[in-house]
């Protein structure tokens, strides 16, 4: 973060009449009250009142941003070494004579401000971030797969290899950067550093640029991207693949991310419900009632037997532990008991023998209590 010449000259906390430890909510607060206050729509003319409102804006510029917020702070903690900066400071012509060395502690803090980007010397922008889909079949999202993943888009020139000159040729260095992407300005006490005019910040200088990509170092092209599919992931889920989107825009920089949004096929059989498979399995009356061993497909088109308890009705569940056949995932299975439309005559007759013979009767929390009791009401 480079301070900027004003951040030595101007209390941005007693511009927007804060204290010096406010929150970042009350900064804000304070800022829109008085941009709502100096605004130029609402004082027409006044040049005092709009160089106000210039004023009350870079305050906030400065103080709403947390990372900018801390390195203006850093520098305050200068105190009065601050008015060194530029004329009317202590020493000669307004300058002041400080030995760094002897400043332990301080001198790291100048270091931090005002060096980092000059010692980094890479002033290319990342990729930008690209978001695609993918279709996946339920037993692949179930068990993880790995897809080429189709992608359009900006990526490396394939030419130059992203170095933006004509091959053989190579960037060189830019002399008047000497290749750190950045030039300092020397302001009495300190040095400020922009990006270099000579080679727009990107620190090298191409003298023969790619017929293909212009120097650019990308091109618009489709590429495919092998992409690991981890197990139990569900439909709408986005997958991020770190530095597989778009390429720098420079030489050095990071590319952006992949992400690839996960579109699952349904199965005719099976469901989901969490990291759970789901299984509707039909049995016929006699099997909810006296029991019985059924067998139920799984995942990878084997079969599994579960057994039925007696008295089983329908809604009940039954869990087969995750295994292969599964696809690492536990097999829920729920009962349907099946009430048959048609009957034959000799069906008919074992189930009016059925309907004939005492038995429990389901409907007793039906009746009324008095009923129950055997009482009159």
């Amino acid at each position: 973060m480079e301070p900027q010449r004003e951040w030595f000259e101007k209390d941005y906390y007693k511009i927007l009449g804060v204290a010096e430890d406010a929150s970042a909510s009350a900064i804000t607060k304070a800022y829109r009250k008085l941009a709502k206050k100096l605004h130029p729509d609402a004082n027409p003319g006044d040049s005092a009142v709009e160089n106000r409102f210039k004023e009350v804006a870079s305050a906030y510029d400065v103080l709403g941003d947390a990372d900018k917020r801390k390195a203006y702070d850093d520098v305050r903690k200068l105190g009065p070494m601050a008015g060194a900066f530029g004329p009317g400071g202590p020493g000669p012509a307004g300058g002041f004579n400080v030995n760094f060395e002897q400043m332990g502690d301080l001198q790291n803090l100048f270091g931090d401000l005002f060096g980092r980007r000059r010692r980094r010397g890479n002033t290319a922008q990342p990729g930008a971030d690209i978001e695609t889909e993918v279709k996946l079949d339920f037993a692949d999202a179930v068990s993880g797969t790995v897809v080429a993943v189709p992608v359009t888009g900006e990526a490396r020139c394939r030419t130059c290899d992203g170095s933006g000159a004509e091959p053989p040729a190579k960037p060189r260095p830019c002399p008047t950067c000497s290749g750190t992407g950045v030039t300092d300005e020397n302001q009495g006490l300190f040095s400020f550093s922009r990006p270099c005019n000579a080679c727009a910040g990107r620190a090298v200088v191409i003298d023969e640029p790619c017929s293909a990509c212009r120097g650019r170092g990308v091109e618009h092209r489709q590429r495919e991207v092998q992409a690991r599919i981890p197990s139990g992931v569900t439909d709408g889920q986005r997958i991020r693949l770190k530095g597989r989107g778009g390429p720098s825009q420079g030489p050095g920089g990071q590319p952006g991310d992949l992400y690839v949004r996960i579109g699952v096929r349904p199965h005719r059989l099976f469901g989901r419900d969490g990291k759970n498979l789901t299984l509707k399995v039909p049995v016929t009356f006699s099997e909810a009632a006296l029991g019985a061993h059924v067998k139920v497909p799984t995942l990878d088109d084997s079969t599994v037997t579960i057994r039925i308890p007696p008295g089983t009705t329908t809604g009940r569940r039954l869990r087969i532990p995750a295994s292969a056949s599964t696809g690492g995932a536990d097999l829920i299975v729920e009962v349907e008991v099946v009430v048959p439309e048609n009957l034959s005559d000799e069906q008919r007759a074992a189930v009016e023998a059925f309907a004939a013979a005492p038995g429990e009767d389901p409907r007793t929390h039906l009746r009324p209590r008095s009923a129950k009791q055997g009482g009159s009401s």
